[in-house]
């Protein structure tokens, strides 16, 4: 059985290929936006005629509908060209890119221009309402942050709290979840745990006493150890987890992350994570155009916003 060449490109040279010309770049977004056809926004029909001006018109409402309308793409001042480059850039690095690699790699006239399309591109790597962990999920709570004075731990100052879930998969890490929390206290991790983990489960977690009640949010509830044994880790798929994280927040990206921000750069590494094991960096780019389609715009005031 022959199988079908994917709808998306292997490598560089085939991106060359496929995107050489605008009207290719416009015929490929719109089918990874509308993989089944056209559907007027207002009425859903799909009895549209597409104009000289690239703008699709319903014939049973009359509304009017572009490309990048109402997606991560709306009111683009660059080509669409542009976009394909960059969510090429961002996905055929394993480790990630930094705005100043994705500057001279794109030619960028500032700085700023990159970093700012690098992070709408991070906000298409998070979706709303994506599948939950299941199975075994080891939860455990980390600081990432510079070195400050003050207490270490739990009641670490200056950094910011994390929220790890990690599948255990046998001795391999399965998904994990990434979420800034602001404390450690039992309505906190509770919530956080539900947000992220699929009830049922069996949630592995260190002795805590904040972590007591998770049988009453319908897990199931097992404590590594109340007291750490020397040399032993007690949420061995979780600490590799964070590890990973810290090496790669380090690498990339020297460890220049603002708070505020941070959240994005974490989901960031979970979308890379979690497709660690993809055949091609093209079926990552793929996913990623298809998640800024589905996601609505975001502008340069919203940017700075995040920010402050």
């Amino acid at each position: 059985m022959v199988q079908s060449r994917p709808n998306y490109p292997q490598n560089r040279r085939e991106f060359d290929e496929m995107f050489q010309t605008a009207e290719a770049c416009f015929t490929y977004l719109a089918g990874v936006r509308w993989p089944d056809g056209v559907r007027c926004g207002r009425c859903r029909s799909r009895e549209l005629w597409l104009s000289r001006r690239r703008l699709w018109e319903c014939k049973e409402c009359g509304r009017q509908q572009s490309l990048t309308e109402g997606t991560l793409l709306h009111r683009t001042r660059y080509p669409l060209k542009t976009w394909l480059e960059v969510a090429w850039h961002v996905c055929e690095q394993k480790n990630g890119l930094s705005a100043l690699g994705l500057q001279r790699a794109m030619g960028f006239g500032s700085y700023h221009t990159a970093w700012e399309w690098l992070h709408r591109m991070r906000r298409a790597m998070m979706v709303p309402g994506r599948h939950l962990l299941n199975g075994e999920v080891e939860v455990d709570e980390v600081f990432i942050g510079g070195v400050k004075s003050g207490k270490r731990g739990r009641g670490a100052l200056g950094k910011a709290l994390i929220l790890i879930a990690a599948e255990v998969r046998g001795t391999a890490i399965g998904r994990i979840r990434l979420h800034i929390i602001p404390d450690a206290t039992a309505d906190t991790l509770l919530d956080a745990t539900s947000e992220l983990v699929e009830r049922g489960s069996e949630v592995v977690t260190d002795g805590l006493v904040s972590y007591r009640k998770l049988p009453s949010r319908g897990f199931l509830h097992t404590i590594s150890r109340h007291t750490p044994e020397v040399g032993r880790n007690l949420l061995p798929h979780a600490h590799r987890a964070v590890s990973l994280l810290k090496r790669w927040l380090l690498g990339t990206h020297q460890g220049a992350v603002s708070h505020d921000m941070l959240q994005y750069y974490l989901d960031e590494f979970v979308f890379r994570f979690n497709r660690r094991a993809a055949r091609s960096r093209g079926l990552l780019f793929h996913s990623l155009l298809k998640q800024a389609l589905d996601h609505g715009p975001v502008t340069g005031a919203d940017l700075a916003r995040s920010s402050q």
